[in-house]
């Protein structure tokens, strides 16, 4: 599994029509609002902005008008056989005038999307956990020792220490037996992806 390194943008023409296809690096759904609505306010007057976006096991589409089936889901098709996760693509289209039927609108939209993952790099996803942990001050420096490989991506002092930390599948039990045998309390644990 991967994930684009960057935002990135393609645009081409197809019997008259434009097509500005939009990869939008996303993390989480509450990203999908605000980034279609950006692409509206700055495309204003387009026909259609048909997408489709995969966060995790998430995946929709949307036709936005087109005929059903010929937009939304050739779009999600292209991403799930280039193996993307955390994307959002939005193929924005100003009518030509020219009408291309339903095959021609798939392999339109196929196309779109196809041509913009060739100016793109992209990174490997790595399947992860986030794990908030809390503990006692002074068991910081033993918790620093269990944690030294892994991301921290919040520490918090307070009462007592609490760390929001992200391990790799392949470190977790490893980790997680050493914070508990130590009695480190493990308060929240949730699935994610983490780029290699």
């Amino acid at each position: 599994m991967k994930t684009i390194k960057e935002n990135t943008t393609n645009d081409i023409i197809i019997k008259n029509s434009r097509f500005i296809t939009k990869l939008v690096k996303v993390n989480n759904i509450d990203d999908i609002d605000k980034a279609l609505n950006d692409l509206k306010e700055e495309y204003r007057g387009a026909t259609h902005y048909c997408y489709a976006y995969i966060i995790g096991n998430i995946k929709r589409f949307n036709d936005d008008g087109e005929p059903g089936g010929t937009a939304g889901m050739p779009i999600l098709n292209v991403l799930e056989k280039n193996n993307l996760n955390n994307i959002l693509c939005v193929v924005i289209r100003y009518f030509g005038g020219i009408k291309l039927g339903a095959g021609g609108l798939v392999r339109a939209y196929t196309k779109s999307v196809t041509e913009a993952l060739k100016t793109c790099e992209t990174n490997k996803l790595v399947k992860a956990m986030k794990i908030d942990i809390e503990f006692t001050h002074d068991k910081i420096k033993l918790v620093d020792t269990i944690v030294n490989a892994v991301e921290i991506e919040n520490k918090v002092f307070d009462l007592k220490v609490k760390y929001s930390i992200v391990i790799e599948n392949n470190k977790i039990d490893n980790i997680l037996n050493n914070l508990t045998n130590n009695n480190i309390d493990i308060t929240k644990k949730e699935n994610c992806f983490i780029e290699k």
